[in-house]
């Protein structure tokens, strides 16, 4: 540093960037025009920040459609009929397949690791190569372009393509979480309710424009995700926190709430007339269009910002403090004195989440250092920031893990045999099937972002009760399933889908409530393992295991060849053993929530989110 730049000029310039005041408004000294390169040579990532009430808005808008191409993994039900035929696949192998595709999608630690340390852009380019080269290779096969492709070939080329969703997904979320911190059940559920209802936005596509062709589908995939993600990446940015919980900011979430439940049911509802009915093309069109322009209703926040802006004081930005006492330790004799060293200005006192970041850190170490102070070291408690490192030696950690795993290794079972399952029990246009799942998905994770964000703030009761009671629900759903009772199968997977959805928007808030949100993107990824093992062991060893013993069965064929299974008893034996697995899921939400209890009486004990203090180790 050179030598009359001294330490409490760079203290007070930082102070000014977290205030919101822009560099050209600093006093152009000699001293100060130094400290401000010394600045941005410390804390590089501050200045890529967005400032502005509209931009956090704006990432919200263009998360929505990232995260309609991030489900497109759920596509899979559309094109396996097709990989079946076409490559002459029984359906163990098509499981396998299936496996591969959930794997992909959910083993997102390099994204979550990347996210960290890039920004969005990055993280969004490598999601859309990776969906190019994959869906690409899926292309060649089933439109007979390159003949007799490798099988591990083609597992590697789906578990790629759908690792994109990881990148995707990863980089918006952990993006907007950071944007409305004190509103992450919100955001997590509006988020991951698109995802859910990816799957009946790509059959409309499927259905309408691409006239119901897996080939087609496929190429879709390859080049229209990519290009609409690269479009949309200039507006997925870090921004500077949005200002708080007021009447203002609930009401855009509740248009957004609304806005996508008009959407879930427009959806559900134009696939049945497509189906009972014969639409003409142009009435077809006009159903895409009109769901174009209800996937863009989130951007009309920010457009009325534009339009009617609002006066928002500083006061209104969130409540932290940079130099919390309680972590600061004077030297020289004054142990007992626990004030500030160097008092925050008014104007510095109160910056967002990013006190949860590595560069706040940084900054609470430098004010430390300026007088001679010395941090504690501790382990963090429940509720503030871990590495990754401490988190995953912590019981909460694996109990979440395990709850988790039940609830979506058992759910994804169903979705990736879903065409097999209704063909199974006399269903063979899976088309309505995988839309009420979509639409019923879309709920579970909508409403599971609104319900627990309203009653951990109500009653500080944890989020995991929901995952108990739905896991509760898919106990009596997969005994209905196993039953395979004459015109239950779509109220099953009505449940089903619900119950889905739900474990995805709890389990996303409470990991960033019990672990921080400093290292959020690794370890909610490494939650989302619990997806592909479940897959893997429920689906491609079980489910795939007894569809091809008892279709060999019924055919007097010998076992693994590529034949269809008719009859309840095709998944009669999957669905009793994931009645019991889900069985033991509850047992272990009970105990977790119990658990965790006293975090949210902390978190939510005013009856809004208080930012713990962020730990340094």
């Amino acid at each position: 540093m050179p030598s009359h730049c001294d330490e409490v000029h760079v203290q007070q310039t930082v102070g000014q960037m977290f205030s919101g005041s822009p560099s050209s408004h600093f006093l152009c000294l000699p001293s100060q025009i130094c400290c401000n390169c010394e600045v941005k040579r410390r804390y590089p990532r501050f200045l890529l920040l967005k400032g502005g009430t509209r931009p956090p808005w704006v990432g919200l808008g263009a998360a929505v459609w990232v995260e309609i191409a991030s489900g497109n993994a759920y596509t899979f039900p559309l094109y396996s009929h097709a990989l079946k035929s076409v490559l002459g696949f029984n359906q163990h192998q098509l499981t396998m397949i299936g496996v591969a595709n959930d794997i992909g999608e959910n083993v997102g630690l390099l994204p979550g690791l990347a996210c960290d340390k890039f920004p969005p852009w990055v993280v969004l380019s490598i999601g859309a190569l990776a969906c190019f080269l994959g869906y690409g290779v899926l292309w060649l096969a089933v439109s007979r372009t390159v003949q007799s492709l490798p099988y591990w070939l083609l597992c590697l080329a789906l578990c790629v393509a759908a690792n994109s969703n990881a990148w995707f997904s990863t980089a918006v979320l952990v993006t907007n979480m950071r944007n409305f911190p004190l509103s992450r059940g919100t955001v997590a559920g509006i988020l991951k309710g698109y995802v859910g209802l990816s799957a009946a936005v790509f059959t409309e596509i499927y259905s309408v424009l691409l006239h119901s062709s897996s080939s087609n589908l496929l190429l879709f995939l390859a080049l229209g995700v990519p290009i609409l993600c690269f479009i949309m990446m200039y507006f997925v940015r870090p921004c500077t926190p949005a200002s708080g919980e007021d009447s203002v900011e609930c009401c855009h979430f509740f248009f957004i709430q609304a806005a996508s439940i008009v959407l879930g049911l427009y959806l559900l509802t134009t696939t049945i007339m497509s189906d009972v009915l014969s639409l003409s093309a142009s009435i077809s069109y006009t159903f895409i269009f009109i769901m174009i322009l209800l996937l863009m209703a989130p951007l009309a926040i920010p457009i009325k910002m534009t339009f009617y802006p609002m006066r928002t004081s500083k006061s209104a930005t969130l409540d932290q403090p940079i130099g919390s006492s309680d972590r600061l330790v004077q030297g020289e004799g004054c142990v007992d004195k626990t004030e500030p060293l160097l008092k925050p200005s008014s104007s510095t006192t109160n910056f967002g989440s990013f006190c949860e970041s590595d560069d706040m850190s940084e900054v609470a170490m430098l004010l430390a250092e300026g007088e001679g102070a010395v941090k504690k070291k501790r382990r963090p408690k429940r509720g503030e920031d871990f590495k990754f490192s401490e988190a995953v030696i912590k019981a909460d950690f694996w109990l979440l893990f395990l709850v988790y795993f039940v609830g979506v290794g058992s759910g994804v079972t169903v979705l990736n045999n879903l065409a097999q399952i209704g063909i199974a029990q006399g269903v063979h246009d899976t088309k309505n099937l995988l839309s009420l799942f979509s639409f019923c998905n879309f709920v579970g994770r909508l409403g599971g972002g609104v319900v627990s964000e309203h009653f951990v703030r109500s009653r500080t009761i944890p989020r995991t009760v929901w995952m108990t009671c739905t896991q509760i629900i898919m106990i009596f759903t997969y005994l209905l399933l196993a039953s395979a009772i004459d015109g239950t199968l779509y109220v099953a997977i009505a449940f089903l889908g619900i119950c889905f959805g739900v474990q995805f928007s709890t389990m996303i808030p409470t990991v960033s409530e019990l672990f921080g949100l400093k290292n959020f993107g690794l370890l909610s990824n490494f939650m989302s393992l619990g997806n592909p093992i479940g897959a893997f062991l429920f689906s491609g060893l079980l489910a795939g295991y007894v569809y091809d013993n008892e279709a060999a069965k019924q055919h007097g064929l010998r076992f693994g060849s590529s034949l269809s299974c008719v009859g309840p008893n095709c998944f009669r034996i999957t669905f009793l053993v994931l009645a019991v697995v889900c069985a033991v899921g509850t047992i272990l939400s009970i105990v977790l929530t119990r658990r965790i209890k006293p975090v949210y009486q902390m978190l939510y004990s005013g009856g809004s989110f208080r930012l713990p203090p962020s730990t340094n180790h």
